[in-house]
């Protein structure tokens, strides 16, 4: 049963879950879209826009808090440097999807995930 499960399982493991939407958020920092599931794409968007709102925050304690779940230190920087200030008047909804169809290979449906301009 799933009673009050809210989140995606994506058929992993939780710890696996848990790194491969740190990855994903990485690379959303880092390029600013990435194509990706669909399924993938809408769990990611909650956990991008939390670390971009303690951006936006910008003191120590909230620096440390993404630092405990983005790892590279360059998207890191840059989500404090560029994106905080860039989102600042913003009250949420920093990013959009962007449904792309099917995977030729599989036939998943993939979407693209952007963040928002100013």
């Amino acid at each position: 049963m799933r009673h009050r499960a809210k989140a995606r399982q994506l058929s992993r493991t939780a710890s696996h879950r848990k790194a491969l939407l740190a990855n994903l958020a990485t690379s959303l920092i880092k390029h600013d879209r990435i194509v990706t599931t669909e399924a993938k794409a809408k769990e990611l968007r909650p956990f991008a826009e939390r670390l971009i709102t303690l951006a936006r925050r910008g003191d120590l304690h909230a620096r440390r808090l993404v630092e405990r779940r983005i790892k590279d230190r360059a998207a890191a920087q840059k989500l404090f440097k560029e994106l905080g200030p860039r989102f600042a008047s913003r009250p949420g909804g920093y990013t959009r999807i962007l449904k792309l169809g099917h995977r030729a290979g599989d036939g998943a449906e993939v979407a693209r995930i952007e963040l928002l301009g100013e």
